[in-house]
């Protein structure tokens, strides 16, 4: 653990040329300065349906609508927020540097902020172009079997993650082709669509051929909104949603996945990931830091090197752990305390019925629009919020069409969690792209849709039958949370 001086200057002067450079209108938004626009005059005044994450939803639909804090946090939290982002949007450097704050990339990685993969706090896409590298876009690699605590294998040579990236002497471990193939379908009233299926292909292997049953999972990086809110939900009304046998016979049997908690060193329900694989926001984001950046932590404390990467493991750190507590510490507060955008548009006649039509469709089945947070010590604001995340935080079959074929501790290969929706239609705003699903594959709301199987597939063949009104009136809806 680094505790010098020359440390501690850099991070002190890092954070105030930080803020020179945030600029004024960043620093209003983290609550250093009153913000213009975080809640309205009476909230107490506002209808439940724009409340989206409880009494601390902010109120705004500017590019930086997924960076702002809850609006109920103190000051001395305002300030907590804003350190997490300062060291959220920072570049990591190889060591050793003069800046021991934040030294030690790699030596493999993916990114060297977070904010390169969440840029804006918001979701990632796949490239656009061929050979342009994955930025916010990575993809997880494993062979069947199960590893300690009922984890994946990891790939042989490559781990459990490719990272594309080394520091100097320290070879990438590959590159990514991405090619689409078009499926052409056809709604009930005759207008056609396309989808696109991807097929993966890593070049270049440094390190010898991947092992023959490697299964490769892509991984878009999720939005960052309502974090904290999610994470306290309590465990029982999880385990109250969940119908892993389909008793009620509607066929909708989501089941929660259990992990492994490192913290606690026992099972834990997830919540976080694609596949619920992590238990909690320190949990997902040391994991980060150490898959995507390279960074040790006090919980994952050891590099991600091979025994084949000689370069890889002979190469110099950063300290032991790399990432010191308190600034880790500061992170994690800052993913627990994004607010969550407000409702759009919310009272328009058909943003209402296509609310009407996600309903009688089901989709709500596995979105469920309601929930209600539990006891939160530290943040107490975050307590007993009614939050509407359109989520179960659950594992649902969604059918060969998605599969990757890898399970992720109790998920298996067709089964992903019901992704939260709060926020959806500010993507293209925040992010500039309207790609959705796990892959990004999804080029908008409709295809998104359109790829649902498995337990989704009555849910995507009712939308299938719409009209086309009523289609543009279920997506006017989605784009209004």
């Amino acid at each position: 653990m680094k505790h010098n001086l020359s440390g501690f200057l850099h991070w002190k002067i890092g954070l105030c040329f930080g803020i020179l450079i945030w600029g004024l209108s960043s620093c209003q938004q983290s609550g250093l300065v009153e913000p213009e626009t975080t809640k309205p005059d009476s909230q107490s005044a506002q209808p439940k349906e724009a409340l989206s994450g409880g009494s601390g939803t902010v109120y705004a639909t500017s590019r930086k609508a997924f960076s702002l804090p809850v609006s109920v946090l103190s000051r001395e939290q305002q300030t907590q927020f804003f350190v997490g982002n300062s060291f959220f949007n920072r570049n990591w450097v190889a060591a050793p540097a003069s800046t021991t704050a934040r030294d030690g990339l790699g030596p493999l990685f993916n990114a060297r902020s977070c904010s390169a993969c969440h840029f804006l706090d918001g979701r990632g896409r796949p490239p656009l172009e061929q050979g342009e590298p994955l930025v916010s876009m990575l993809l997880r690699l494993s062979i069947p079997g199960k590893g300690p605590n009922n984890s994946i294998v990891p790939e042989p040579h490559y781990g459990g993650q490719l990272n594309g990236r080394g520091i100097l002497g320290v070879p990438g471990e590959g590159k990514v082709v991405i090619t689409y193939e078009e499926i052409p379908g056809t709604f009930n009233d005759g207008t056609t669509y396309q989808l696109r299926k991807p097929t993966y292909t890593i070049t270049d292997l440094p390190y010898g051929a991947l092992h023959p049953e490697t299964r490769i999972s892509p991984r878009t990086a999720p939005f960052m909104i309502g974090m904290g809110l999610l994470e306290a939900i309590p465990e029982a009304t999880l385990l109250a949603l969940a119908d892993p046998k389909d008793q009620n016979g509607d066929g909708i049997s989501g089941r929660p996945n259990y992990v492994w908690d490192e913290a606690r060193g026992t099972q834990a329900i997830g919540r976080f990931g694609w596949k619920s694989n992590q238990p909690n926001i320190a949990q997902q984001t040391s994991g980060a830091f150490l898959g995507d950046i390279g960074i040790t932590s006090n919980l994952f404390p050891n590099e991600n090197c091979t025994s084949v990467q000689a370069e890889c493991r002979q190469a110099k750190t950063g300290g032991q752990p790399e990432i010191e507590p308190r600034i880790l510490k500061q992170v994690i507060f800052y993913a627990r305390t994004l607010g969550v955008p407000a409702r759009r548009n919310w009272q328009d006649a058909e943003v209402r019925r296509g609310e009407q039509l996600f309903q009688q469709a089901r989709c709500s089945s596995c979105h469920i629009p309601e929930l209600k947070t539990g006891t939160v010590e530290d943040i107490p604001k975050l307590s007993n919020q009614t939050i509407r995340p359109y989520t179960d935080l659950l594992l649902h079959d969604m059918g060969e069409g998605l599969a990757d074929h890898r399970r992720d501790f109790e998920a298996n290969g067709t089964e992903w969690r019901t992704a939260p929706l709060w926020g959806i239609g500010l993507v293209e705003k925040v992010n500039g792209h309207t790609f959705f699903l796990h892959d990004g594959r999804a080029r908008n709301l409709t295809e998104a849709i359109l790829w649902h199987g498995g337990e989704a597939e009555a849910s995507k063949e009712n939308f299938r039958m719409m009209k086309q009104t009523d289609r543009q009136a279920l997506i006017r809806f989605l784009e209004s949370l």
